[in-house]
């Protein structure tokens, strides 16, 4: 790759066939995308106008009240946090992530405890964890909550429930929206890999949820660092005011000369001009904004999402047929995992290759160029072999050293 010999950065590349991960880089982006965020570095745009455009382009694909274009799903977490913390009160958006005094109790259940709940505490939540199991569980077991359990712990310093999207949650979305409704406590939910499919972008909305937080950089195939929040136009303007700074051309902004975007910002519901918000680091540029609405544009065109699929399964279709015929190796190309888009679950039977499936996804990790399956231990003998960070070329070398890494002895 030219540009990191230019600038001397000792980096290999790899072949990214794991998905959607982070660490790995992502799902790659169309050429559309990369042609607009290039076209938008040609143009000086006011970051808070551009984000009230953007909104009313996302209301149009969501059906939600407003929307707002973060730099990835965790700082849409954030931000939306932050707005169940603040609302309008500027004084309170002024002090994040100092909460003393304050309301700030999220719910979230204990069976959904993860890492993704750092960005919430990064605003100043406190996080409570719902359900707890009248007696020890064994290994492996996970006690799902009950509805009630949600209830017995609200609170008067409770401001919301946080809920994250995966299929077969216990309780269902369904049943936590309706808490949320009868104790007017708005639902967050972390629905990162959840879009495609694209009727998830107005699915969660009919529901009921309040702020629904996407990862730009997955399945939607925009910029890595950008993500999205959108729901109730209050909490959507609440996280814009904890995240961009007033024009500051003049010094401070003085409320009777700050103009906010009216699809944003109901300016008459605030007492003064927030500055410098704990949502500072979550700023996001013009280029990741024009990036991820020409990569959801894409996505919702009325064949896009179908020829999505089509061009993944094409990229997938050679490994898939390189790797027909070899004893001890199940082969399904499935579109039923998380995402819903098409991809290769390779099983394996370790007796009959006398390897496991983690010793052959290090020989591919160890080749040149290394290459990255889905293969986490909790998978066992299985793997997963996506093409959203492939290309034709990727594709055919993915085949030969995945033949290579289970045949060779």
């Amino acid at each position: 790759m030219e540009i990191l010999k230019r600038l001397s950065l000792d980096v290999k590349p790899i072949i990214n066939a794991a998905g959607v991960v982070s660490t790995y880089g992502g799902a790659s982006m169309p050429q559309e995308v990369v042609e607009a965020m290039s076209e938008a570095t040609q143009v000086t745009l006011r970051i808070d106008e551009l984000q009230g455009a953007a909104s009313k382009f996302i209301v149009k694909i969501t059906g939600a009240e407003a929307g707002y274009v973060t730099c990835g799903c965790a700082a849409s977490l954030m931000l939306g946090t932050a707005a169940c913390l603040t609302g309008y009160d500027v004084d309170r958006i002024n002090r994040l992530p100092d909460t003393s005094d304050m309301p700030n109790d999220i719910l979230i259940a204990n069976s959904q405890r993860c890492g993704y709940d750092h960005p919430m505490r990064a605003a100043g939540a406190k996080i409570i964890y719902v359900g707890v199991p009248s007696g020890a569980l064994a290994p492996g077991q996970i006690y799902a909550p009950l509805i009630e359990d949600y209830e017995v712990a609200i609170t008067d310093r409770t401001v919301a429930i946080a809920y994250f999207d995966h299929e077969g949650g216990i309780p269902p979305l369904e049943e936590v929206v309706s808490v949320g409704k009868k104790y007017k406590l708005p639902i967050i939910l972390d629905a990162a890999n959840s879009v495609p499919p694209v009727e998830n972008l107005r699915k969660f909305i009919s529901m009921g949820v309040d702020l629904v937080a996407v990862s730009g950089g997955k399945g939607i195939r925009g910029p890595q660092q950008s993500g999205l929040l959108f729901g109730k136009r209050d909490l959507i303007a609440a996280a814009a005011l904890n995240c961009f700074v007033p024009d500051f051309s003049g010094g401070y902004a003085s409320y009777d000369k700050w103009n906010p975007p009216l699809s944003l910002v109901a300016k008459e519901k605030l007492r003064g001009v927030p500055h410098h918000p704990v949502g500072r680091g979550c700023k996001v540029s013009k280029e990741a904004i024009i990036g991820l609405l020409t990569a959801l544009q894409i996505l919702t065109n009325e064949d896009g999402y179908a020829k999505e699929v089509k061009r993944l399964r094409l990229l997938l279709e050679p490994i898939s047929q390189r790797l027909q015929g070899v004893r001890g190796v199940y082969i399904e190309i499935t579109d039923k995992v998380p995402g819903g888009l098409p991809v290769i679950v390779l099983s394996i039977n370790r007796l009959e290759l006398g390897k496991s499936m983690d010793q052959i996804s290090q020989r591919l990790k160890e080749g040149d160029p290394p290459i990255y399956v889905f293969a986490p231990r909790r998978f066992g003998d299985k793997c997963i072999v996506s093409a959203l960070g492939l290309n034709e070329n990727d594709a055919t070398i993915v085949a030969d050293r995945l033949y290579a890494a289970i045949t060779s002895k």
